[in-house]
């Protein structure tokens, strides 16, 4: 995701088979915002971990461009 000074962010990903599985979790590291997806295991380790970035960008953005500001945790 590009940053305002127009480099992009760095995201940790994190891959655990389970059964015929493969549940792939994405951190970003600044906000701490954690999303995870599941994917077959047949599937490449580039495919999914693309998709969970996409996924995570995809919350940050929505996070960004919420206009609620009431107090406690939004889920």
């Amino acid at each position: 995701m590009p940053t305002n000074s127009g480099q992009t962010r760095s995201y940790l990903v994190e891959f655990q088979a389970i059964g015929n599985a493969v549940k792939v979790t994405a951190l970003d590291p600044v906000t701490l915002v954690e999303v995870s997806i599941q994917g077959p295991v047949s599937a490449s380790e580039d495919e999914l971990s693309r998709l969970a970035v996409r996924k995570l960008e995809y919350v940050l953005l929505k996070r960004a461009r919420s206009t609620d500001t009431r107090p406690g945790i939004k889920v």
